[in-house]
C-alpha cells in the first residue's frame, strides 16, 4: 500500500498563497456593490468607512510583511500610513478615528489599486517559513474586518432615509430562502416555539482556551483550568418572538430587570426595541424585510441580554461554560462544528434564520468580562497591541454570526464589546444552574 508523502514546503506556500488570494477576494467582492459614496461615509465613530477596511488591512500586508520582511519593498505611498493606521502606538501617529469618514481620497479605485499592488508583492513571502505566523495573523486579521465591513455599511445605510440596501430584495430572498432551507433541515425534531432544550453539563473541572496546532489569537490562551458548577445551555438563540413577547410585557419599561447602567442607557437614549427594528420589520443589507418571528434576536447589546435573561427567569452563560458545551466536555452531547450554522460563505447578503448549533447566525453574550487569562502575555512587538491593551470594561461573546466567514472561528474564540455596542450581529442563548 503506497502511503501519501507530507507535501513539501513549495505546496505548503501554494497553499497559503492560494488561502491569501481567496481572502483578498472576498473582501473586493464585498465592496462590488458599493459606490464610491457608499464606501467612504462613517455614520458613528464605532464604525469606519468601507473603502478604509480595505485600505487598513493592505496596509496591515504593507507594513508588516512586506515592509518589514520583503526588503527591497517600497512603500506604495508613504502618506497612507497616516490614514490607515488603526490603533497601533508604535507604528507612530495616524488621524482620529471618526475622522476616517472625511477621507474622499483616495479613492475607492485608488484603494483597490493599492491591494493589486500589495498582493503581487506578497508572493515571495508565502516560501518563507519564518514568515507564516504574521500571515496567519494577517488572514484572520482580515476576515475579521470582513466582517466589520459588513456591519459598518449596514448601519451607514440604514442612515439614509430612501431605503438603500447594499443588495437589492431579490438576494435578499434567494439567499434568505437557501439559509431557510438548511435550517429545516437541522431542525428536524427541534423546537423552535416554548422552552428551549437545554444542554445539561454536570459541572466540574474544564481545560479552557486554545489547545490546538492551528492559529489563535494571542487572548485565546493560554489554556488552563476552570471549576464549573452544574449548569445547562439553551439549544437554541432567543428569537424575535421571544423578543416580541418580552417588549410586550414591558421588558424595557421594568427597571427592576435592567442593570443599574443598562438602566441609565435606556432612559438616556430611549431605547425600546433592538436595533434596526421598526413594527414587524428589520432592517436589513438589502433594505427593510419582513421580520422572521422564528428568527433569532440580534443587534441587541449586553445591557438588553442581560436584562432579557432575568425577565426569562435565567442568565447568561458564562465564556467558560459556553467553551465547554462547544468542546462536548462531560456534557450530556458531542462536540459542536465551528465550521457549521448559518455563516458566511460568499458575497451574499448576511440574515440570521436561526437552527441547532452554538455557531452561526449571531454572536451570544457571555456575562464574562473580557480579561486576560493567566499566564498571559502579549505578542512581542506591534502585533501585541492586536488585542491585550483592550482588555477593560468589555464583556466575552462566543460562537459566530451570519457575516463571520465560515471557517474563521472556533471554541476558544474570544469577541468582545462594551455593554452599550449592538451594530454587530449580537444575540443571547440562556442559561441555568441546576
Amino acid at each position: 500500500m503506497s502511503r501519501a508523502q507530507p507535501r513539501s514546503r513549495p505546496a505548503l506556500g501554494e497553499a497559503l498563497a492560494a488561502r491569501y488570494a481567496s481572502v483578498r477576494s472576498l473582501s473586493n467582492s464585498l465592496a462590488d456593490p458599493l459606490s464610491d459614496a457608499d464606501a467612504t461615509i462613517q455614520s458613528m465613530e464605532d464604525a469606519s468607512p468601507a473603502k478604509w477596511h480595505l485600505a487598513h488591512t493592505t496596509w496591515f500586508w504593507e507594513t508588516f510583511l512586506l515592509r518589514d520582511k520583503h526588503g527591497d519593498y517600497e512603500l506604495f505611498d508613504e502618506d497612507w500610513p497616516f490614514v490607515f493606521n488603526s490603533y497601533y502606538e508604535t507604528e507612530g501617529e495616524r488621524i482620529a478615528r471618526f475622522s476616517r469618514g472625511m477621507l474622499s481620497r483616495p479613492t475607492l479605485e485608488e484603494i483597490l489599486a493599492w491591494r493589486a499592488h500589495v498582493d503581487a508583492a506578497m508572493a515571495p513571502l508565502f516560501e518563507r517559513e519564518e514568515c507564516v505566523p504574521l500571515i496567519e495573523l494577517g488572514l484572520a486579521h482580515e476576515q475579521q474586518h470582513q466582517e466589520l465591513l459588513l456591519t459598518d455599511i449596514k448601519h451607514a445605510l440604514f442612515q439614509n432615509p430612501l431605503d438603500a440596501g447594499m443588495w437589492d430584495a431579490r438576494s435578499s430572498r434567494e439567499s434568505g430562502n437557501l439559509r431557510l432551507q438548511e435550517r429545516n433541515k437541522a431542525d428536524r425534531g427541534s423546537r423552535l416555539h416554548g422552552e428551549p432544550d437545554w444542554h445539561m453539563h454536570p459541572g466540574g473541572i474544564a481545560r479552557i482556551g486554545h489547545q490546538g496546532e492551528g492559529f489563535a489569537f494571542d487572548n485565546e490562551g493560554p489554556a488552563h483550568r476552570v471549576l464549573l458548577e452544574p449548569f445547562a445551555l439553551a439549544s437554541r438563540l432567543v428569537t424575535n418572538r421571544e423578543w416580541d413577547a418580552f417588549i410586550a410585557d414591558g421588558g424595557y419599561e421594568t427597571a427592576t430587570l435592567w442593570l443599574s447602567d443598562g438602566w441609565a442607557w435606556v432612559c438616556e437614549n430611549g431605547i425600546a426595541a433592538p436595533l434596526y427594528w421598526r413594527e414587524g420589520e428589520h432592517f436589513t443589507h438589502c433594505g427593510w424585510q419582513e421580520r422572521d418571528p422564528d428568527a433569532p434576536v440580534t443587534h441587541i447589546s449586553y445591557f438588553e441580554a442581560d436584562a432579557f435573561a432575568s425577565w426569562a427567569g435565567n442568565r447568561l452563560p458564562t465564556e467558560f461554560e459556553w467553551e465547554a458545551i462547544a468542546r462536548g466536555q462531560e456534557g450530556e452531547m458531542q462536540a459542536h462544528d465551528p465550521q457549521g450554522g448559518n455563516q458566511l460563505d460568499d458575497a451574499t447578503p448576511p440574515l440570521p434564520v436561526g437552527g441547532e448549533g452554538l455557531f452561526g447566525d449571531c454572536w451570544q453574550f457571555t456575562r464574562s468580562a473580557y480579561l486576560p487569562y493567566p499566564r498571559f502575555q502579549p505578542a512581542a512587538g506591534a502585533v501585541g497591541e492586536y488585542n491585550g491593551k483592550f482588555m477593560s470594561g468589555q464583556f466575552v461573546l462566543k460562537g459566530a454570526s451570519c457575516a463571520t466567514v465560515r471557517g474563521h472561528s472556533r471554541p476558544s474564540y474570544r469577541n468582545f464589546f462594551y455593554p452599550h455596542q449592538r451594530w454587530q450581529f449580537t444575540g443571547l442563548r440562556l442559561a441555568k444552574d441546576i
